[in-house]
């Protein structure tokens, strides 16, 4: 094989020339036109493509694309004309069909011619920077049907008047339509924009314009939204329909606008149907429809929220100063819980529980609930009521309904430390009398108090808590050391109360009958004996007894009195006439008690055990005083003088104030020095500002009262010594003194200025 010798092979051209014929090209395409128009005819079935295909194919492979491209585009653009004369001479509803009928034979015949000249389309198209066929056919048809000057107009006029029939509640032929309107878009963005949707936009703003026109005028606001709620989903089914996709977002706008934010106040104002009629009425469906259409415009939303907070803020304000409703605090309250619950449902159910509408509620109420300064008395009086009375035979979940209520309320005040005061006195009450419903609903209220407001808030709450199960303990040991020496004396139940945690007003001793003196002499000897370094002072304007009482024939009552009470009936063991005079003097009762005490015993009917002389409802200082043996009574128990906690005097209203007012005075007096001890320097407005930021989960300061706080302060320090260095409250004081007065110093330099 080596020995073999390599041959070489080599490819060589024709030795002769082919020639072509020179009316090859000509011949050709005769034969491939011939067959456009027989496609265009609709005699294809006759044709091979494979044939044409190759003749095609031939024709580029000898350079002659351009000739076959040229001679394509005359043919076309002479059959569209004949198509568009004959889509022209349609009648009436025929217009559309034949023109849809007429583009349909077009694709088709595209798609053949495409596919006959398709090495074409691959090779000289692109090398040549021409259309490719397919494109070439759609701008063909535009340009020479569509576009025709007697074609355009009229397909536009066309289709809005199947619009417009539509709109007006006629049957047209959507598939029809669905075909048109695709042809548009198929023919390109810019043909459907300008040649169906702008106009279509333009003559849809115009119709809803006067439509919303005369739907204002003759119908309420439920109707016309209810109308406006059905155009916008005609005209979303429309797109859905036929129309482009993209068009939904500016039909809908047309009708947004000229539906909804042309009439927008007008329908929240109307009379007797608007906004307002409709949350007065708890109309939720239409509510519903109008934040859902108001919602898709601009400031829609805002627009509402503002007419809702208006007429809330004034229900709210006509509530809280109606004299009518001050008159009951416990219904007072229930109205604005009424509300409170009506307005939330709406915003759950119509509003979507947007957000933005439940903090314009919370505003509102905010803004009423601190109109009435005896707002916080009252929300502790329909506590009171309610942990007295009102939750009996009630499950726990309600109890916390009711108690999570009224912690909403709560959160509204501005002056917390007020709610504090009367709650405190309200649950003393509750817990000396043995009248709460439930000490676990107590519990419950005040664990809630901690969480929002802290745990100083609620400490002397819990202390009082803390008495009363430790006077239990008291009390058994008391008796179990003394139950062989106690023989007949009367029972004593004492309750033990911590100072400072309790709200007990300083009170006056009255003299006890002494057969009550003497147990509660052995009391005070077993407390002391127990408990080292504490001091006893008796309460005796908080105590109540249960006296067993003989009146004539022998009838027995047990009458559960008031302490004082208590010590004016004792009288009558050894007396059966009493003047004022003698009763005040025998028992030392404050004149206002023994008052009220007497008027409680001889002037309330079926609870009159003592008569007075001269008869009248009301206590003078000449009366006389008799036990009345013809008191009768279906009950055995009877209670007497017993009032449940309502609205305060109006000097007991005051000092309850003035109690207030200076309790907080030390809390703004260290809020000021926290402050200051951080910041060093601050000028006057800003340590204003950040007192009120400090104290605002308590109470609202005033700025004059910081003011005074602030003058007392320097004053303080004054007195002391500027120069002293007495530990760090006083150097506290001395930064707070020179960051004021360099203040005072600034604005003296100003003032020169100016």
């Amino acid at each position: 094989m080596s020995n073999q010798k390599r041959r070489n092979f080599k490819i060589e051209a024709f030795k002769h020339r082919v020639e072509v014929d020179p009316k090859y090209a000509e011949k050709t395409w005769k034969v491939l036109e011939h067959a456009i128009h027989e496609i265009y005819n609709h005699n294809a079935s006759g044709l091979s493509f494979e044939e044409l295909y190759r003749n095609a194919y031939n024709m580029v492979l000898h350079k002659y694309g351009d000739k076959l491209y040229s001679g394509l585009v005359t043919t076309m653009t002479w059959h569209l004309r004949e198509i568009s004369r004959s889509i022209e001479a349609a009648q009436g509803g025929l217009f559309l069909e034949v023109l849809n009928r007429k583009w349909e034979d077009h694709n088709k015949a595209l798609q053949m011619i495409r596919d006959i000249l398709m090495y074409m389309d691959r090779t000289y198209v692109p090398s040549s920077s021409k259309t490719p066929v397919h494109e070439l056919g759609l701008n063909l048809w535009r340009d020479n049907t569509v576009h025709s000057s007697n074609i355009q107009t009229r397909l536009l006029t066309t289709l809005l008047e199947l619009v417009h029939k539509e709109r007006m509640g006629e049957v047209i032929n959507r598939g029809l339509m669905r075909n048109i309107i695709k042809m548009l878009m198929d023919l390109g963005s810019s043909v459907y924009q300008e040649d169906f949707e702008k106009p279509f936009l333009e003559v849809s703003a115009t119709f809803y314009r006067v439509e919303s026109q005369q739907f204002i005028e003759c119908c309420d606001c439920s109707e016309y939204l209810r109308k406006a709620e059905k155009r916008l989903n005609e005209e979303m089914e429309r797109v859905s329909h036929y129309l482009d996709i993209k068009s939904e977002m500016k039909i809908t706008n047309v009708v947004e606008k000229e539906m909804i934010a042309n009439h927008m106040q007008r329908l929240v104002h109307m009379e007797n149907s608007g906004l307002v009629n409709m949350l007065v009425d708890d109309k939720y469906d239409d509510l519903g429809r109008m934040y859902n259409l108001f919602r898709r415009v601009p400031d829609g939303l805002s627009t509402i929220r503002d007419v809702m907070t208006s007429h809330l803020r004034e229900t709210g304000k006509q509530l809280v100063t109606d004299p009518e409703r001050l008159r009951d605090p416990v219904d007072f309250v229930q109205h604005l819980l009424d509300e409170r619950d009506k307005h939330d449902k709406i915003i759950s159910l119509a509003f979507n529980n947007d957000k933005t509408f439940q903090n314009a509620l919370n505003s509102s109420f905010e803004y009423f609930i601190n109109l009435n300064p005896r707002s916080p008395e009252f929300i502790s009086l329909f506590v009171d009521d309610k942990l007295r009375k009102g939750l009996k035979e009630v499950s726990e979940e309600d109890v916390e309904i009711v108690l999570d209520k009224v912690m909403m309320l709560f959160r509204y005040l501005q002056e917390k430390d007020v709610f504090e005061k009367y709650y405190k006195q309200h649950l003393a009450k509750r817990l000396l009398s043995g009248k709460t419903v439930s000490d676990d609903a107590e519990r419950s209220l005040i664990v809630k108090l901690k969480t929002e407001c802290g745990y100083q808030f609620t400490s002397k709450l819990e202390g009082m808590f803390t008495d009363m199960k430790t006077s239990q303990d008291t009390m058994q040991g008391f008796y179990s050391s003394q139950s062989a020496e106690m023989g007949d004396s009367p029972t004593l139940a004492v309750q033990v109360l911590t100072t400072g945690s309790w709200p007990t007003p300083p009170s006056t001793a009255c003299n006890l009958p002494a057969e009550i003196l003497g147990v509660c002499e052995r009391f005070r000897t077993y407390y002391l004996g127990t408990h080292t370094g504490r001091r006893l002072t008796w309460q005796t304007n908080m105590g109540t007894a249960d006296l067993k009482v003989t009146f004539g024939k022998g009838q027995k009552h047990e009458l559960n009195v008031s302490t004082y009470q208590m010590c004016i009936l004792m009288l009558f063991n050894s007396a059966d006439r009493l003047s004022y005079k003698e009763i005040e003097q025998a028992t030392e009762i404050p004149a206002s008690d023994l008052k009220r005490s007497l008027q409680s015993l001889a002037c309330v009917k079926g609870k009159n055990v003592l008569r007075k002389e001269p008869m009248s409802k009301d206590i003078a200082e000449d009366d006389s005083f008799f036990f009345n043996d013809k008191f009768t009574s279906k009950f055995f128990k009877v209670k007497i003088g017993t009032v449940a906690a309502q609205k305060e005097s109006e000097p007991e209203k005051q000092e309850t104030r003035q109690r207030v007012e200076e309790d907080r005075k030390p809390q703004i007096e260290a809020a000021i020095v926290r402050i200051m001890k951080s910041r060093r320097v601050l000028d006057h407005n800003n340590i204003v500002t950040e007192v009120t930021k400090q104290l605002q989960l308590r109470f609202l300061p005033n700025p004059v009262v910081i003011k005074k706080r602030i003058e007392s302060l320097i004053e303080q320090k004054k007195k002391k010594g500027v120069g002293e260095e007495e530990g760090l409250g006083k150097s506290i004081s001395l930064i707070l003194l020179i960051s004021i007065c360099s203040f005072l110093q600034l604005k003296k330099k100003e003032a020169k200025k100016k």
